[in-house]
């Protein structure tokens, strides 16, 4: 149990009976079943959809970022699939279109299309922002970067959808550590506002790295943090925070700090405080 399983294979190897089956398992897919207490997130229905293959598709978009690693994918997606041609089922999109062998990788034993494939294809599918939010993170688990999805982009002029996947790569940053910190760096730039560097070291007097603020302009050292409910409502990290800005004071830092009510209710007034404080900044001659 607590395993996805072709029927055939579970009955033929004594893994479970068809009473056993029916009652512990539920039916994904033709032959798929995964356990009735199992959660579906991106990564077991990518599982899923592979099994229904028999193993032979390679996984594409989500499927594929899943199965990488990559985090903030959304549970209730069709799984993806490329290279199968067979009609397939609800829950399951199988996308045609030439993947060269070298934008493929494994996980196990499961094929799929390496983070830069994947990026491009999410990049060229998905809603502009929405791209930029599932690139920033593959990218940023992957440890790649942005110029690794041009060059596939490059090998495919005439792909379709490709303006629309060169304008998400402008705005793309793997500094991105959450999709909220992408939507903040979106707001600041559609604002306006000079293009912040990610994840800034913040050195000791050692030369050690023991800070890293999420975004911001070093020359001005001026940051913006985006601050999760836990830093508001735990109160260990609350007090961590107290500290940490106190030494980024010391250090000359201003920090912004933004909260979700913040970014979704008051974007105007994280334009102004920003822009303010970069103001500040510039007037004394940072």
């Amino acid at each position: 149990m607590g395993h996805i399983v072709l029927g055939t294979e579970a009955l033929a190897t004594g893994l479970t009976t068809r009473h056993g089956l029916r009652t512990k398992y539920r039916k994904l897919h033709h032959n798929v079943y995964v356990p009735r207490d199992m959660a579906l997130d991106a990564a077991t229905r990518a599982t899923a959809a592979w099994l229904w293959s028999g193993r032979r598709a390679t996984l594409a978009g989500y499927s594929a970022a899943a199965m990488l690693g990559s985090r903030w994918l959304p549970a209730d997606a069709p799984a993806e699939l490329a290279r199968l041609r067979q009609p397939s089922p609800p829950g399951i999109v199988v996308h045609s279109g030439e993947i060269a062998d070298d934008e493929l990788t494994t996980v196990g034993d499961i094929r799929c299309t390496t983070a830069a494939r994947t990026c491009y294809d999410m990049g060229r599918r998905l809603p502009v922002d929405t791209g930029i939010i599932r690139i920033d993170a593959l990218l940023n688990h992957a440890g790649e970067r942005v110029a690794v999805v041009a060059a596939i982009a490059e090998r495919y002029p005439g792909a379709r959808r490709i303006r629309r996947l060169r304008q998400v790569l402008d705005l793309c940053d793997p500094g991105a550590e959450s999709p909220q910190e992408t939507r903040l760096r979106l707001l600041l730039v559609r604002a306006g506002l000079p293009r912040p560097v990610t994840q800034i070291p913040v050195r000791n007097d050692r030369g050690r790295v023991v800070r890293r603020i999420d975004m911001g302009w070093p020359q001005w050292m001026v940051g913006v943090e985006y601050d999760g409910e836990q830093h508001w409502r735990d109160p260990a990290i609350h007090s961590s925070d107290i500290d940490r800005l106190e030494f980024l004071a010391d250090a000359g830092w201003t920090i912004v700090r933004v909260s979700a009510r913040h970014l979704r209710y008051l974007p105007d007034a994280v334009i102004t405080r920003t822009h303010d404080a970069l103001k500040r900044r510039r007037d004394y001659g940072f």
